[in-house]
């Protein structure tokens, strides 16, 4: 195939049934081989761009420009023709791959913003598409880390994202695209709106010990099972009464009822993977229509809580073996997961999953997981799992 032979030819006009057809009859008939093509629409406005071949072609580029000259105002488009060798740029044999999706607030300049980004760590942006859903906007970027420190890359790309407001999440290239099955969240401060723990506490009077404790635990400077042990003692006496009332009034983070709905209707299934109770997750199972829900159970006695946990207790390490369990029972691969939480408990639950999502979290899972997503943007999941269109239609 000699280089002078391949021309790059694009289309622009108003979309309608059979326009690719009537475009690429003529090149067919005259044996021009298409060997790369590039065709969406946008607000109505089709756009499409060919690589044709016209090494063994009946007719010459000119000859076949010639033709759509003519025909073009019939056909409703506008066209170029540009010799590739003219204008194409670098091939790489190598690449790095890998599908960043940012969402935020829809503003002027997030996209140069973000290109800027990569330009400056010689990251090589390949494909960009955008979906807008209300004012929340998403971009997924087709990236190439291959002429950069790819982790530090990655690393400093999110960074300045979050610096300038906006959420990402960047996936390697080959996991993206392995189907997910299975979407597994933590619960507090997730899923619910608040640390339960600490809501119990306030019940009993102990709030500001019990919010000591969960806050070293969660920025991992205590042992999670320890301090878990500690607050519950802490606990000691509360009545079951104060978990019904507390049951009753579980305040949801803004889409998660939303996400989980979607998420149901297109076939994944869901868990809940908590450090908290099995009182808790056992309410939003049958209200949200969890298939799975892990959590510690409270020791009860007389309808008092007696300041113990039955049974062996769900900690970081717990919650990483949870995921290739789930995986076995539902006959799928780790890769096909993707897991949501927001402090140090979740790290292993993350790095296990074929796709972690740090939500509104704390520093330290931020550092282990594929991106971060901030809390007014939970629904935005449906973006990073090319949801957002079939959401579209069900709405």
């Amino acid at each position: 195939m000699l280089n002078e032979e391949l021309w790059v030819i694009s289309f622009i006009g108003r979309d309608r049934p059979g326009l690719i057809r009537d475009l690429l009859e003529e090149p067919a008939l005259q044996k021009v081989n298409i060997v790369d093509m590039d065709q969406r629409v946008m607000q109505g406005i089709f756009v499409m761009s060919v690589v044709a071949d016209f090494s063994s072609a009946n007719v010459t580029a000119q000859e076949l420009e010639f033709w759509f000259q003519k025909r073009a105002a019939g056909l409703g488009i506008e066209f170029s023709f540009l010799p590739m060798q003219q204008y194409r740029g670098r091939r790489r044999s190598k690449k790095n791959m890998h599908m960043v999706t940012i969402l935020a607030k829809d503003r002027v300049g997030i996209i140069r913003d973000v290109a800027s980004i990569a330009a400056e760590n010689n990251i090589n942006i390949e494909r960009a598409s955008v979906t807008a859903r209300g004012d929340i906007i998403s971009i997924e970027f087709l990236m190439d880390f291959a002429d950069c420190d790819a982790e530090g890359c990655k690393a400093k790309l999110k960074h300045d994202c979050e610096i300038l407001g906006l959420d990402v999440v960047i996936q390697d290239l080959g996991r993206s695209l392995k189907e997910k099955r299975l979407i597994v969240f933590d619960m507090d401060m997730t899923i619910v709106d608040f640390e339960i723990i600490n809501k119990l506490a306030s019940f009993a009077g102990v709030d500001e010990q019990v919010k000591a404790i969960t806050e070293k635990a969660m920025n991992g400077e205590m042992d999670f099972k320890e301090s878990l042990r500690q607050r519950v003692r802490l606990l000691k006496g509360t009545p079951v009464s104060t978990l019904e009332e507390i049951a009753r009034d579980l305040r949801l983070t803004p889409g998660s009822e939303e996400l989980i709905h979607h998420l149901k209707h297109v076939g994944y299934k869901i868990a809940l993977i908590s450090g908290g109770f099995t009182y808790f997750t056992d309410v939003l199972k049958n209200r949200l229509g969890f298939d799975y829900a892990f959590a510690n159970e409270l020791e009860i006695k007389d309808g008092i809580l007696t300041g113990e946990i039955k049974g062996d207790i769900i900690d970081a390490d717990a919650k990483g073996r949870i995921i290739f369990r789930l995986a076995e029972l539902e006959k799928i691969s780790p890769d096909n997961i993707v897991a949501v939480g927001d402090g140090a408990n979740d790290c292993l639950m993350i790095k296990n999953a074929g796709l972690g999502v740090a939500f509104n979290a704390k520093e330290i899972l931020k550092k282990v997981s594929d991106g971060t997503l901030s809390r007014e943007n939970l629904i935005g999941l449906l973006n990073v799992l090319g949801l957002a269109e079939k959401e579209k239609e069900m709405l």
